[in-house]
């Protein structure tokens, strides 16, 4: 039986189902309905009740408001999900769109920095913004106070994207409701989380990983040592993609994170040809398919004695997954296949950098 948007729905929707297990159980089950038939089983294995499956009435409630805000879905593993965000370990199973999903095959930087930036920094942003919609590359930031905000009015005309960490129908902050909607109709607006979903702190990670995933490269522009804007580039860092900061003044807090973002190897830039230098060597089109993320099954049962062994190696600290098919000599196929039970029936958290913990 053909997939279908229901079914991945009511997958990605179920409780203790993450981007990581989403994609760890397509790629075992080869389809959403053989997933969610299969989850009783898995969480019985990892010593947990099974997860609470989305009800399908609730699924098609949220189909039908994406429908009527006149957007649409795009599932990881489909032709034109964008390649770049499908190399990341937790790409976003589900993504609503609304605008011009062209701008996705476009070469695209982000541009990323503090709420209360200097008029300074953010006229910057915005003369960068336009530069490089100019050259033919589409600007991607979080619709955020300063610095996205002055990103995504220099690149209106030219190709937007802007991520959101609420809902697709939800304006946040409210200051910029008219220039989110701007985005929706001239650019194209992205969020992870259903229709109607207000913008929680924990989604704002998730939503800085998403911006992190779409570019070549990510340029912050004024940020405290410890903001989302260096989650951003963190992010980008460990996915490969180039890293780049403007130098601000070390007597001003707010250069404090790009300041130290260089120091720690980002690549300083000063306009766009520094960042045009960075980003050109680099193909999009050279990277893998996001099809083959669900190509070979990751599939293989333990035994209650290596079932068992795994579990003792974890704790309440996080650890590398690494580390723990390290220590447990096993086949990482099968220590997958176990941290995927676990995490299905609610004793496993993932954190970032894969790494695990018990929940």
């Amino acid at each position: 039986m053909a997939d279908t948007r229901e079914a991945r729905l009511r997958l990605l929707r179920s409780t203790n189902i993450g981007p990581v297990t989403y994609a760890q159980l397509i790629a075992r089950f080869g389809s959403a309905e053989a997933a969610l038939d299969a989850l009783p089983m898995l969480a019985a294995r990892g010593g947990g009740r099974a997860p609470v499956i989305a009800d399908p009435g609730t699924v098609r409630r949220e189909i039908a408001a994406v429908e009527r805000l006149r957007a649409r879905y795009l599932f990881l593993g489909d032709a034109d999900y964008p390649p770049l965000l499908a190399e990341l370990e937790n790409a976003p199973p589900a993504l609503i769109l609304r605008g011009r999903p062209e701008l996705l095959d476009r070469p695209s930087v982000a541009i990323v920095g503090a709420r209360n930036a200097s008029a300074a920094a953010c006229r910057f942003a915005r003369q960068i913004a336009l530069g490089l919609g100019e050259a033919g590359v589409t600007l991607v930031s979080g619709l955020a106070r300063g610095i996205d905000t002055a990103a995504h009015v220099g690149s209106l005309g030219s190709g937007t994207v802007g991520v959101i960490a609420s809902g697709i129908d939800i304006a946040f902050p409210p200051e910029n409701r008219e220039l989110q909607e701007r985005v929706a109709r001239e650019g194209l607006l992205l969020a992870e989380q259903p229709p109607g979903t207000e913008p929680l702190a924990r989604f704002f990670p998730a939503r800085n990983r998403i911006i992190a995933g779409l570019a070549l490269g990510t340029v912050v522009v004024e940020a405290a040592p410890r903001s989302g804007s260096l989650i951003t580039a963190r992010i980008a860092a460990e996915a490969g993609r180039e890293v780049m900061a403007v130098p601000g003044s070390p007597l001003d807090p707010r250069a404090q994170g790009c300041n130290l973002l260089i120091r720690e190897g980002a690549t300083l830039v000063q306009g766009v040809d520094d960042i045009l230098e960075m980003i050109r060597p680099i193909d999009p089109r050279a990277v893998r398919s996001p099809t083959r993320r669900f190509a070979g099954p990751i599939a293989q049962d333990a035994s209650d004695a290596e079932r068992a062994a795994i579990v003792a190696l974890l704790g309440p600290a996080a650890v590398p997954i690494d580390e723990i098919i390290r220590q447990s000599g096993m086949p990482p196929a099968l220590v997958q296949t176990v941290l995927l039970e676990l995490e299905l029936a609610g004793r496993l958290e993932r954190h970032a950098g894969g790494r695990v913990s018990f929940a």
